[in-house]
């Protein structure tokens, strides 16, 4: 019996674990951190970057687990979801309300605390902006990927925040990178799953653009506007030639596999977009960090 109860507990924690899209933090967490590495003007303070990491991951769980409570309804009318905790009735809709709550009031306390009044309050602005505006748009308009990007891209910003207590108008290139990233991503996954989509009543673009042709123009013109925004950091003295080269390079050939993506518009083109585009956000932001070290350790 105690076996037993012992594994149940287990597999109960790992759905409260599912629960937070372990991922999807963990890479919300790493563009927080590249923007305190970018907005950083002397030695790095690790302690606060330390901080804003633990805050910033628990906000990124408490969106992801108040936004399955919001479309637990969705969720189990389509293939995609429908097997996750809460539509499968592993946890309860009350359960996941207090564990996501917890976490969000947690995480805002914790920047606040700890980090600064500047990260705490974009935090509160990308759960409300998140939970509030785009989960519900999500029913109602095709342009709640673009919406929806907007809460994505905050995250670098506050990190900048937490470097220099402001937000300057070079945080704006941070935001500009990581929203127009978003836009190819997303629409790519939703072409790919644009019928579970439609049985789950969200108007994703490719859901009412049968033909394809309005979701091929958005993935172009995203990934044709972010190869030259990618650029900035060099521009504005954040990083250096490496990742000038590096950045260039990764926006063409991110360009080239949207392009070919709105060509053809077929399930294997926009998962080959969707797998361009997991690869291109780490490697872009993992170059911006090692030359900001580089330049650091520079005579």
């Amino acid at each position: 019996m105690t076996t037993l109860v012992m594994a149940a507990r287990r597999y109960r924690l790992a759905d409260f674990y599912e629960l937070t899209k372990p991922r999807i933090a963990l890479l919300v967490t790493l563009t927080s951190v590249v923007g305190y590495l970018a907005g950083s003007e002397g030695p790095t303070v690790w302690l606060t970057l330390g901080h804003l990491a633990v805050g910033t991951t628990l906000c990124a769980c408490a969106a992801s687990i108040l936004n399955q409570v919001l479309e637990r309804d969705t969720d189990a009318r389509m293939q995609r979801t429908l097997a996750r905790p809460i539509p499968a009735g592993r946890i309860s809709a009350h359960e996941g309300a207090a564990f996501g709550l917890a976490a969000a009031f947690g995480s805002c306390a914790y920047l606040l605390f700890l980090v600064g009044w500047l990260t705490a309050l974009l935090a509160v602005c990308t759960l409300a902006s998140y939970l509030l505006v785009y989960t519900p748009l999500k029913r109602v308009t095709p342009l709640n990927t673009i919406v929806g990007a907007a809460p994505g891209a905050l995250p670098p910003v506050g990190g900048w925040a937490a470097a220099r207590g402001d937000i300057g108008p070079e945080a704006a290139y941070l935001f500009a990178i990581v929203f127009l990233w978003q836009l190819p991503h997303f629409l790519a996954i939703a072409w790919i799953y644009r019928e579970d989509y439609a049985r789950g009543g969200l108007a994703m673009l490719p859901v009412i653009d049968g033909g394809g042709s309005a979701t091929g123009r958005q993935v172009i013109a995203s990934t044709l506007a972010l190869a030259p925004i990618s650029l900035a950091p060099a521009l504005f003295g954040s990083s250096g030639s490496l990742y000038l080269v590096g950045a260039l390079v990764l926006g063409l050939a991110f360009l080239t596999v949207g392009v070919r993506m709105a060509r053809t518009r077929t399930a294997s083109a926009a998962r080959h977009l969707l797998l361009a585009s997991v690869a291109y956000l780490p490697l872009l932001l993992g170059l911006l960090v090692v030359d900001r070290i580089r330049l650091d350790l520079l005579p």
